[in-house]
């Protein structure tokens, strides 16, 4: 089944959760290869969230869904905000919740190129609001090793191994054919900022997708559940 990607609780439930945090799922529309949707990485943050508002009591938020994609603008169907729109509503969003019930707020991403996200974090916590970013790059590398991927973080930059193993868990409707045979190395991306993706991928994939499973992708998200645990100790302290 298509992940429902908006949450259903009422303002009666959440008066009763009066949950001390949010999670906002942040992912992105823009191009994943031949055979995973546009909407992947919204599609991974807020299976991440999902699973987060399982195991945690916290206020879900609905994702945004259009962020910094502009290294993918070649391809067709991929549509991008600038940095400042992003850091600005990520503001407007925190000073919201904050005035309704909880006390902090986690941006949930699961798009590499949103950069402005850690700015915001870091700008954020130097003016006195709690706010976090999950997962950080330990918490990916965590997830990888429960889940015994074979590809490094560096060598499964996009579409590959663990993007498509997330999928094939929890969505597999929504992956087309070809994943099994659309491998491609580019581990030189020196000068992905300035010349953007397409200088490193016709096909818009850079990883190892045939490497993938649905057993990785359960594992994944099951490491990145617990690893919210810590997330939840240090805004907690705050």
């Amino acid at each position: 089944m298509v992940i429902n990607a908006l949450p259903t609780a009422t303002t009666t439930e959440e008066r009763h959760r009066n949950a001390p945090i949010a999670v906002l799922p942040v992912g992105s529309f823009e191009q994943h290869g031949d055979y995973l949707p546009l909407s992947t990485d919204t599609i991974i943050a807020t299976l991440i969230c999902r699973k987060i508002a399982d195991a945690y009591p916290v206020l879900l938020l609905p994702p945004i869904t259009i962020s910094c994609s502009h290294e993918h603008s070649t391809w067709p169907g991929t549509v991008s905000i600038s940095a400042r729109t992003l850091h600005a509503v990520i503001t407007d969003i925190y000073d919201s919740v904050t005035r309704t019930g909880p006390r902090a707020l986690v941006i949930v991403n699961a798009h590499g190129g949103n950069y402005v996200l850690s700015n915001v974090v870091q700008e954020a916590s130097a003016e006195g609001r709690a706010m976090a970013l999950f997962p950080t790059r330990e918490d990916w590398q965590q997830a990888r090793a429960a889940a015994e991927l074979v590809s490094s973080m560096h060598e499964d930059m996009h579409a590959g191994e663990i993007e498509t193993s997330v999928l094939l868990h929890a969505c597999p409707e929504v992956i087309r054919p070809g994943y099994e045979t659309a491998d491609h190395i580019a581990d030189d991306r020196r000068h992905l900022l300035t010349e953007g993706m397409q200088a490193y991928t016709e096909t818009g994939v850079i990883g190892r997708p045939s490497l993938a499973t649905a057993e990785k992708g359960k594992a994944v998200l099951d490491s990145l559940t617990s690893s919210f645990a810590d997330v939840v100790a240090l805004l907690t302290k705050l």
